[in-house]
């Protein structure tokens, strides 16, 4: 389809996966009350994710490029080294030197997703559709951007003792909260990352937009009269959402001046078969795909009896260049939605902070390790 030469051509086949809803001869199931049936645990286990890999040109795969995609994913080659037998005579212990490596988890632990999507009927090679280029349209500088992101110990950040104003403060050891941008340094526990604190997941898996991570992809989907309650596997975020009669309802919605929430404001309303939610007013420390200004657009309808189509439409012009468009595969699960246990924040904060108050009490500075989570 995406090799049509034709201008015209191209811009009908380009159109096309908006227009389809459900599968041909597919009828979508429906409540007492009319309203489309999306009840179900799902999950967007995949190795596609977000933005196309810079290999590849194309949004739609043939079998051949996906199986190719698929056998050189990290993962299910760790997997499947992980599960050769291991000679007891020659193995290395674990150190901590493979941590940084990505061997902090055995191959066991993680559930990422071992094939590419299938969307639609379609394979894809990212769950961006628009822009064409399958990337992420940033505007120079923009949180988020990769020139915006500074690196760990980045030249002429401020060190030594703290002058008035300055972001470095003076305690037994001076403190760069400037270094890496100020996040994921161990000074306190307000500069770890939100994932790591037990607060929202990580990688965004929430939303919005809700994305595929390492682990714990699934999502609950419950439908009350009067709400709809998305739960998430991932740090048991649920994101409770209010119902309107339409968009225009939605939209006059008044925004909360005096609580950014977790995973933002939501509203909700069904159009036809498809359930859209309207979000706005994301907590910015949640680090996620808008700013104050932004907005997202999700749209939830059935492909077929085992696939939602999670579409989504983000708008912020303080941060990108136009508003940007996916489509996510979330796949019937018969698996049940099992308890997420964080631990990091509630029993090893002490031990993640102990570095900095040794450096501090030896008169060093405190650098942060990574700009991002």
């Amino acid at each position: 389809m995406r090799h049509i030469m034709l201008m015209g051509c191209a811009v009908l086949a380009l159109a096309a996966p908006a227009l389809a809803q459900s599968a041909p001869g597919y009828a979508v199931p429906h409540m007492k009350d009319g309203r489309p049936d999306l009840e179900g645990i799902w999950t967007n286990s995949s190795i596609t994710k977000m933005t196309r890999p810079p290999n590849v040109a194309s949004l739609v795969l043939t079998e051949g490029e996906a199986k190719k995609l698929e056998g050189a994913d990290y993962y299910n080659n760790r997997k499947e080294e992980d599960a050769k037998p291991i000679d007891v005579k020659t193995a290395k212990l674990l150190d901590g030197s493979d941590l940084l490596s990505g061997g902090g988890y055995n191959g066991f632990w993680v559930d990422p997703g071992s094939k590419v999507a299938m969307v639609k009927g379609e394979l894809r090679s990212s769950w961006i559709t628009d822009p064409p280029s399958g990337k992420i349209p940033y505007k120079t500088g923009a949180p988020g951007a990769p020139a915006a992101r500074p690196a760990s110990g980045t030249p002429g950040a401020p060190t030594g003792a703290a002058k008035p104003g300055s972001a470095t403060v003076q305690g037994p050891g001076a403190v760069d909260r400037n270094a890496g941008g100020g996040f994921g340094s161990y000074n306190g526990p307000e500069t770890r990352p939100i994932g790591e604190r037990c607060l929202v997941g990580f990688g965004n898996t929430g939303g919005p937009v809700m994305n595929n991570v390492l682990y714990n992809n699934h999502y609950q989907l419950v439908q009350a009269p009067d709400h709809v309650i998305i739960n998430v596997e991932m740090a048991h975020d649920a994101r409770i959402i209010p119902l309107v009669k339409d968009r225009a309802a939605a939209e006059a919605t008044p925004v909360m001046k005096s609580i950014q929430p977790w995973l933002g404001q939501s509203v909700g309303w069904y159009e036809g078969d498809a359930l859209l939610i309207l979000t706005r007013n994301v907590n910015p420390i949640q680090r996620g795909y808008i700013g104050p200004q932004g907005k997202v657009i999700e749209r939830l309808t059935r492909w077929n009896a085992d696939q939602v189509t999670y579409e989504f439409t983000v708008d912020d012009p303080t941060r990108y260049t136009q508003p940007w468009k996916g489509e996510i595969a979330w796949n019937h699960s018969k698996e049940g939605l099992y308890e997420y246990a964080c631990h990091e924040g509630n029993y090893a904060m002490e031990g993640i902070l102990a570095g900095a108050r040794k450096q501090e009490r030896e008169g060093k500075v405190v650098k942060a390790n990574a700009a991002e989570e």
